[in-house]
């Protein structure tokens, strides 16, 4: 079999004559120049990746060479492709070099890659390929070792500098910025927000080209990372703790460990609750600060425009408001500490991943709506309006609400249904949606008519 022709990455030895390795790649990185000291005014390029060929075993390969092999042999394969290397050197690391700047590996070597004497492909053997794939889900670490986001934020400036893994949730995927530095580089940065059972939002920021790629393939709320040697630092301008994917730093994508599969759990749960969408709450913009105008069609074309959450006004009627469904149905009581849905007769929550399962039941109760919103371009279905925003746009508490009688809530309902108001909402992306986003409502009010003249007669033009 052609698999049995390959070195294990545990046997190689530099004295070994044409070795052939096979592996998955767990880590790329950009492509960078440097002055070529025997042909002055001549750039060398350079990249490397990290494979893997066994839960234990992963070494770092670096190719050299001219732009065009470079850039070239870089674009042909992405973390996560499995790879042959044919004739690479086989050398002793040196961490006084460029090994300081490459992750850390449990093998002796590195290899080097040069358009003269090495071959890389990808690899054609299945049953190689069906080996390899299962490794791509195993952290390159002991998967016990690693801070929650709560030790992060606990430790605060204490863990400023330091290199650390984390395992944490994926909240959402910013919007990729670019920009030129001073001395006319290129470059651009992206942030992640992660989460997990503890802190509701905290920032991942990735600058390499090759990050960027891997995490903007990523499900937001369906997806857990376990981020090896990750730096932390403090963000004077957050004033809090953030992270950044560095040279060193390997990114696994659901990793098959138990701490994982109990996190992606509580990440899937708590999404479902509308959780999340309430802690974001803390970091919306002011009602009063909003000003862009749109209409139903113009907030859905910007929502595929851009991955990142954005604010507006909407002059709109309600379409759909069932405040006369069941009790049940308006209002819901929800775990204080993870935001499931929970009955006041219960003594404790009945999430089996609640940071606070073990304690006494905290909870708040308030409205828990999806309302409809339509103007002449078409309809924004199901969006949040929740308490204490709900409230407001109702004038009533939900003591109130529920000693209504059924003919007093049905009229209560025609108030507003149908009739046209101002609406600040908050667009987000969302996978699950059927429209592939999702409205929050920060306020609602009837717009007074002069008022929508004036912006609707704007919008038309």
């Amino acid at each position: 079999m052609a698999a049995q022709t390959y070195i294990a990455i545990s046997e190689l030895h530099p004295s070994f004559s044409h070795p052939k390795v096979a592996g998955i790649i767990i880590w790329k990185t950009d492509v960078k120049s440097f002055p070529d000291r025997k042909n002055i005014g001549m750039d060398r390029f350079t990249f490397s990746v990290t494979i893997r060929d066994s839960p234990d075993f992963f070494i770092n390969a670096t190719a050299w060479g001219n732009d065009g092999y470079i850039n070239g042999l870089s674009s042909s394969f992405s973390i996560g492709d499995c790879v042959t290397i044919e004739n690479p050197l086989v050398a002793k690391k040196d961490p006084d070099t460029g090994d300081r700047y490459c992750p850390t590996t449990p093998s002796l070597y590195r290899l080097l890659m040069t358009e003269a004497h090495s071959q890389v492909c990808l690899c054609a053997d299945m049953d190689t390929i069906d080996r390899l794939l299962t490794l791509i889900h195993l952290p390159v670490t002991d998967s016990r070792d690693f801070y929650s986001l709560g030790d992060i934020v606990a430790n605060g400036q204490r863990l400023d500098g330091t290199v650390i893994n984390i395992l944490a949730a994926v909240k959402s995927i910013g919007e990729l910025k670019h920009f030129t530095t001073s001395d006319g580089r290129k470059g651009q940065r992206l942030e992640v927000k992660l989460f997990d059972d503890c802190v509701a939002s905290f920032p991942l920021i990735c600058w390499d080209r090759e990050a960027i790629q891997l995490v903007q393939t990523l499900i937001p709320r369906e997806t857990v990372l376990f981020i090896a040697d990750v730096k932390i630092s403090f963000d004077s301008f957050r004033n809090g703790m953030a992270a950044t994917v560095n040279s060193k730093t390997i990114i696994t994508v659901n990793p098959d460990t138990r701490e994982a599969s109990m996190l992606f759990s509580y990440a899937r749960e708590v999404a479902e609750s509308g959780a999340l969408d309430q802690d974001e709450k803390a970091e919306d913009m002011s009602v009063d600060s909003i000003t862009d105008v749109f209409t139903v069609s113009q907030l859905k074309e910007k929502a595929q425009e851009s991955p990142e959450a954005f604010f507006g006004i909407m002059y709109s009627f309600i379409s759909k408001l069932d405040l006369d469904s069941s009790v049940s149905k308006v209002i819901r009581t929800r775990c204080s500490r993870c935001k499931f849905q929970v009955t006041d007769d219960m003594q404790s929550c009945t999430n089996q991943l609640c940071p606070g399962r073990d304690q006494g039941l905290s909870a708040t109760t308030g409205f828990d709506l999806l309302v409809d919103f339509s103007d002449h371009t078409g309809t924004l279905h199901a969006c949040s309006l929740r308490s204490p925003v709900a409230e407001h746009t109702l004038g009533c508490t939900t003591e109130e609400f529920t000693s209504l009688t059924d003919e007093e809530r049905t009229a209560m309902k025609w108030k507003f249904l149908l009739e046209r108001c101002k609406i600040y909402v908050k667009i987000l992306p969302s996978p699950k949606a059927r429209t592939g986003i999702r409205g929050m409502v920060l306020a609602c009010s009837l717009a007074d008519p002069g008022e929508v003249k004036q912006h609707m007669s704007a919008l038309v033009q």
